[in-house]
């Protein structure tokens, strides 16, 4: 979890990134994501909009739910090759 933590803390502190907010922090069985660049990424992935973020969607979802739209997005980047 170190490597992960590190790289949350990098992230946090780039400018290029603002609003982040921290969903879930748990021990994971496999990686998500293992082909996925975020560069130039259209976030098209995201299931909630920008509206529904800032109204305070992600403060009463279950981290179950938040758990498995990830899994699923995670599942569908290993179907069709998202490296950007």
């Amino acid at each position: 979890m170190e490597a992960v933590n590190a790289t949350y803390m990098r992230i946090c502190g780039d400018d290029r990134h603002v609003g982040i907010k921290k969903l879930v922090t748990r021990r994971a069985n496999k990686r998500f994501f293992s082909n996925w660049a975020m560069l130039h990424d259209p976030a098209i992935s995201l299931i909630w909009n920008q509206q529904q973020i800032s109204a305070g969607i992600l403060d009463c979802i279950p981290q179950s739910e938040i758990i498995g739209m990830f899994e699923a997005i995670s599942h569908r980047s290993d179907l069709h090759d998202f490296d950007h």
